[in-house]
């Protein structure tokens, strides 16, 4: 039988306010457990939550960057369930009326399709703290720092059909939330991560299969691999003659495989009710415009025009808009270059980026800077240095800090222009290989890449290419 893979994800991003969703506390990563954290955030009796302004305004971003609905009005409503790192005993959430829903969101996948995935909805929500297992013998802690942290939960439709097409989708979520400035999406920090919900059915069928939740999938890896072994997990079990049970799952990294983690709650078991501290929140058409005001250009825009203004292609310019830093930091080295847009895209998206991706950093700790970088393009536009003398160059920049020019000062890296130096170096590469030279005269064509080796090899690699190809090819034909 032929089956169909059925996905929907739950992303959870952590709004960038300074401080929590309904209280003052501060949201900063990495303090000492429990300091934190205030009497509303502990659950203590009496104190009352006020909801955090901003928070809203990043829901608003969102909604009007997917072309979703902004409700007018929305409720808050309690979640109720029963874990240590939950000291209320209730999670204030959205239920039936979320801030944002009906949205939309196109991919790309690696064959160059398009694909529109539905929003289901984004509400706002207070996250839980954590439970520490670590160095307690046996024992658990709770962190309550992370309790009231302001999230938005972004629903898809179960419009995805595969893990490829889950990350696609993710990726997409996750730089454009970082292009608003409403998430860092730093998923090691807990900042930005996702639940996959994963059903199969049999081709053509238009019910949908029991499904399974893999939860707080936090590496775009993980979330490939997690949803690949269930989907073969299910399948197997069905053809096995098995059923599968809609429960709640873990992904174990180490063995490669989801593993049960409870049943599956169904919406009854939370006992949602408006939460009767907060009143609905209304949002005004002068709240929305003022918000809109406010939107970058998104990555499909800047994508956009980058095609358009510099002549990349959609793949190039997918690549560059990524990030809102990396396309900030093309544009400044296109900018100070005074064009060549091509030669500007090559470098970021080859030597730069490997030398970022070698040391594990953004492009905001770059070791060259988008100046510097121009700097040693315009040496390869006015024929200063060769591309392969510049990759050197580079690769001193990087380890030393210095200006292009002041490198290329320092080792004499000058390429090599006077036609009569070249010419003269030709004549001793072919005075030294003369069998060589009969043999590419009587048809033996490849050996002109051996040429053009030796008199690299006798320049120092400073000849200009171009030059030399020409005169090469003029000089062994005699």
């Amino acid at each position: 039988m032929t089956w169909e893979t059925v996905i929907g994800l739950e992303i959870h991003a952590q709004l960038a306010t300074r401080s929590k969703i309904f209280s003052g506390s501060a949201t900063a990563y990495g303090a000492t457990p429990n300091t934190q954290a205030n009497l509303v955030d502990l659950g203590y009796p009496g104190v009352l939550p006020v909801l955090n302004g901003d928070a809203v305004k990043m829901a608003i971003r969102f909604g009007l960057a997917t072309g979703s609905k902004i409700a007018r009005r929305s409720v808050f409503a309690r979640k109720n369930y029963f874990y240590p790192d939950l000291p209320k005993g209730y999670q204030i959430s959205q239920y039936e009326r979320p801030v944002v829903e009906d949205g939309s969101l196109e991919i790309v996948l690696e064959d160059g399709t398009r694909k529109t995935i539905g929003i289901t909805r984004a509400h706002l929500e207070e996250d839980a703290g954590k439970s520490l297992h670590e160095d307690f013998h046996g024992l658990s802690g709770i962190d309550l720092n992370r309790a009231g942290t302001p999230l938005l939960e972004i629903v898809s439709e179960p419009d995805l059909r595969s893990a490829k097409e889950a990350v696609a989708y993710m990726k997409k979520i996750h730089t454009l939330v970082r292009y608003l400035g409403i998430c860092d999406g730093n998923m090691q920090e807990g900042s930005f991560r996702c639940d996959a919900n994963v059903s199969v059915r049999p081709a053509g069928q238009a019910e949908f299969g029991t499904r399974a939740e893999i939860k707080n999938l936090n590496s775009f890896r993980f979330v490939e691999r997690a949803i690949n072994y269930e989907v073969e997990r299910q399948i197997d079990l069905i053809e096995g003659g098995g059923k599968v049970v809609q429960e709640t799952r873990l992904y174990d990294p180490d063995k490669g495989e989801t593993r049960s983690m409870r049943s599956k709650e169904e919406a009854n078991d939370y006992r949602y009710f408006p939460d009767p501290d907060l009143l609905p929140l209304a949002i005004g058409e002068d709240l929305i415009e003022s918000v809109r005001t406010t939107l970058p250009e998104l990555p499909d825009e800047k994508a956009a025009r980058f095609v358009r203004d510099f002549g990349l292609s959609e793949y190039d310019a997918g690549v560059l808009t990524a990030s809102r830093e990396m396309a900030d930091y093309y544009e400044t080295v296109v900018s100070r270059l005074g064009g060549s847009a091509k030669l500007a895209a090559n470098w970021v998206m080859g030597e730069l980026s490997g030398a970022l991706n070698k040391e594990n950093l953004d492009v905001t700790g770059s070791r060259v800077g988008a100046d510097a970088l121009a700097g040693l393009l315009v040496r390869i536009a006015d024929n200063t240095i060769s591309g392969k003398i510049a990759k050197e160059v580079f690769e001193a920049m990087w380890s030393e800090g210095a200006a292009a020019d002041a490198i290329i000062e320092a080792k004499g890296l000058k390429q090599i222009t006077d036609t009569s130096a070249i010419e003269k170096a030709i004549d001793e590469v072919m005075a030294k290989n003369p069998q060589q030279l009969a043999d590419y005269r009587s048809g033996k064509d490849k050996l002109f890449g051996f040429f053009v080796g030796q008199v690299m090899k006798a320049t120092q690699g400073k000849a200009n290419p171009a030059q030399l190809n020409e005169l090469l090819k003029r000089k062994l034909g005699g």
